[in-house]
């Protein structure tokens, strides 16, 4: 760690991961909560909260996400149940379900479905074969395009074939508006148990090149 002015800089690469990962995680914040639901070979639903997430582009729609290892060199079970274009989906978690999705973070045993023993109703998917959580407000349905490692990093990258929202959450669904504050998702935060909800937002409006001129770029701010 070297002190430059007033911050200070922490040189990553020679840091333990347990460091790393309270730095990162404490700075990149509120993080998005992909709660992934899978099925193993035998058809058995796994369903497991990632806050290592988020949607990477629209055209077409990918989403990332990292799923690390339950031991070094053995893969949780979201990863396993995870092959090459496979399918997965990812539900997104409302406030009232926090509670419900930490649950389904402990370290159950492989052969115990999270849906089943947490008591968590799930309905069918519609464009992939994973079932989403029934009471998730949105769902995205996606499909493996590539897996990526960077070191003990796994990174998981799905194109997303369908989204599931909630009917009272959409403004206009022919104009595809969707009222984000009702959905009232939630956030991870840095520290042990850290959430953050999505109620508190505020707007601001995008300038065109001209507006900036107009407001801020004149010759008296030369």
């Amino acid at each position: 760690m070297t002190a430059r002015a007033d911050h200070l800089h922490f040189d990553l690469t020679t840091l333990p991961q347990a460091a790393r990962y309270k730095l990162v995680t404490g700075i990149v914040v509120p993080r998005p909560i992909a709660w992934v639901s899978t099925l193993d070979a035998a058809g058995h639903v796994n369903l497991a909260p990632y806050s290592f997430f988020n949607i990477m582009g629209s055209d077409p729609p990918v989403v990332a996400f990292a799923p690390g290892d339950r031991a070094p060199g053995i893969p949780k079970d979201t990863a396993r149940n995870i092959p090459s274009g496979g399918d997965f989906t990812v539900n997104l978690v409302s406030r009232d379900l926090a509670e419900t999705m930490n649950a389904t973070a402990t370290d159950f045993p492989a052969e115990l479905g999270e849906p089943e023993h947490v008591g968590i109703a799930l309905e069918p998917g519609v464009t992939v074969a994973t079932p989403r959580v029934q009471g998730s407000p949105a769902a995205l349905e996606c499909r493996e395009v590539q897996t990526v490692r960077i070191g003990n990093t796994r990174i998981i990258l799905g194109e997303v074939l369908g989204v599931s929202i909630r009917a009272d959450a959409v403004l206009d669904a022919g104009k595809q508006y969707v009222d984000t504050a009702a959905l009232d998702l939630i956030g991870r935060m840095g520290g042990r148990g850290g959430y953050a909800t999505t109620r508190d937002a505020f707007t601001i409006d995008r300038l065109t090149y001209a507006q900036w001129q107009e407001r801020d770029g004149g010759e008296d701010s030369r």
